[in-house]
């Protein structure tokens, strides 16, 4: 792919995010006018809305596999690697805003984010055997509240860049369920 064309896909898919988190129903038209491209260029690389919203799907859980593979958690330091995973998480979050919940996805899109999330929730299993957070909350608990405060900060805060945004999310996370 030429750089150009890869730009411009770039900046329809992260256009695509941020629209479809505000308007789940935007259209194809305004994606592309928001993005700087015709709508004519956005169908040759996608036949239909559909297709666009499984890419933008697609390239978030690309950029989540990116993170947790960076984020080390299973050889990292437990902190280490939390820092690492919050901070990547927030930049995801910014650059593509839109939630699971908001996208009609593929069986293997949705399969790959339950991989994710089980794999954060093993890491955060980890985190309570080191005794970083604490071991006696309820399933999924540690992972829900990781999510909410990463999506808090990313989007509450976007004046603080994301390695900031981190620091806070991390101290809040372990102030919320750290031992004390």
């Amino acid at each position: 792919m030429r750089a150009d064309a890869a730009r411009n896909l770039d900046a329809v898919l992260q256009t695509g995010a941020r629209l479809l988190a505000e308007d789940p129903g935007v259209s194809v038209a305004a994606i592309a006018a928001a993005a700087g491209v015709d709508r004519r260029t956005v169908y040759r690389q996608f036949p239909n809305r559909d297709a666009l919203l499984d890419a933008v799907f697609e390239a978030k859980l690309d950029a989540l596999d990116d993170v947790i593979a960076q984020s080390r958690l299973t050889e990292a330091p437990v902190g280490v690697a939390l820092h690492r995973l919050v901070e990547g998480a927030v930049e995801v979050a910014r650059r593509y805003p839109v939630e699971q919940e908001q996208m009609r996805c593929s069986m293997k899109g949705s399969s790959r984010y339950l991989a994710q999330r089980q794999e954060i929730d093993t890491f955060l299993r980890r985190a309570a055997d080191d005794g970083l957070i604490r071991a006696d909350l309820p399933d999924g608990m540690a992972s829900l509240l990781l999510h909410d405060i990463v999506d808090l900060v990313a989007h509450q805060y976007p004046q603080r860049d994301c390695g900031r945004a981190a620091d806070l999310a991390v101290d809040v996370l372990l102030g919320g369920i750290g031992r004390g």
